[in-house]
């Protein structure tokens, strides 16, 4: 009796325990992932393609198990059908937007683009695609992505200074509302260091080298701005995330305001096997005293762009200098503790 009583004592802590831990990747593929929190839940996206799905979930240990819902599958025919990458949902001012990079088909008219809804909840909402977002350039777009500072609403994106491929770029511009940018782009991140021009292709349709700076996302700390974006390309290996960062107080549509860190901050990790790793968010603890990033990678070697990529989560802390310290990607399956209550 003594012995089934200590396997039953040992059955429940174990699930008690695996309720409070977590372990990478949080789905078996997901590239470019997005969470936020918010009214006691985590609404998740990911790069699915063809559609736009949330999931929604109160423990992110718990995605693979979680609600979702396609919220929005585009018609066909239009300059947004196809090649539905990177969306992001955000709530502003009491409204849920979603913002995405989509074209017909042919990878030059990549554009962004937003849905709005205004329910509260966005996973039974109803969806209005309230139209392109673009400057007055109209240039190749992607990974828009939207933040506010002193009241003003800002989006950055990658995209290209022409009308060819060759080169990735990060822009920013003020937001008259969340769909409608408001004057012109700035361009404050071009690829410089070596690091960031790791793009050899071997594909037809493409140029045989593209540098590549994308995914843009904002953290804000300590009287500083810090945008991280990926570097290189998804497709090779050495895909990472770079920094820049600028004082509170600068004019944000000021290039010379934005410093670039010479270094990689997160980067590929052979002996844990992780390779690639990306395109990532931010998020909050539920109890708000823990910093996380999201991303995608690879668990193995030259695996690129496609439906390999998963999600995983780590926590990161801060360095004296008030930037981010995201330490290497844990090994896939290392258990880990899940944001703090």
């Amino acid at each position: 009796m003594r012995n089934i009583i200590t396997i039953l004592f040992l059955l429940i802590v174990g699930s008690v325990s695996a309720q409070d831990t977590f372990t990478n990747p949080l789905l078996p593929s997901g590239a470019d992932p997005w969470s936020i929190y918010m009214d006691g839940h985590y609404y998740y996206t990911h790069t699915v393609g063809d559609r736009i799905t949330i999931w929604k979930t109160d423990n992110l240990a718990n995605l693979k198990t979680a609600e979702s819902s396609t919220v929005w599958t585009p018609p066909q025919g239009t300059n947004y059908s196809k090649e539905i990458w990177a969306p992001e949902i955000h709530h502003i001012d009491g409204s849920w937007y979603i913002y995405f990079a989509a074209d017909d088909g042919k990878n030059d008219n990549h554009r962004m683009y937003v849905l709005e809804c205004k329910d509260k909840d966005p996973l039974k909402g109803k969806w209005k695609l309230k139209g392109k977002v673009a400057d007055k350039s109209d240039k190749w777009a992607i990974d828009g992505s939207v933040f506010k500072h002193n009241g003003q609403l800002y989006m950055v994106w990658s995209g290209w200074e022409g009308d060819t491929n060759g080169q990735q770029d990060i822009f920013i511009a003020r937001m008259k509302n969340p769909w409608t940018i408001d004057g012109n782009r700035v361009r404050i991140s071009t690829p410089t260091y070596a690091w960031e021009k790791h793009g050899d292709l071997n594909d037809p349709v493409n140029p045989p080298h593209v540098n590549v700076n994308e995914g843009p996302q904002i953290l804000m700390h300590d009287n500083k701005l810090i945008l991280i974006f990926s570097a290189s390309g998804c497709w090779t290996d050495f895909y990472a995330l770079g920094m820049l960062t600028a004082d509170a107080d600068r004019d944000l549509l000021d290039a010379s305001a934005w410093k670039k860190h010479a270094e990689p901050v997160f980067s590929q990790s052979s002996e844990n096997g992780v390779f690639a790793p990306g395109h990532n968010s931010f998020f909050k603890s539920p109890d708000g005293k823990e910093d996380w990033i999201l991303y995608h990678a690879n668990a193995e070697s030259g695996q690129g762009c496609g439906h390999f990529r998963s999600p995983r989560a780590q926590r990161f802390t801060w360095k004296k200098d008030g930037t981010p310290n995201f330490g290497t990607p844990v090994k896939t399956g290392e258990v880990l503790p899940i944001p703090s209550l």
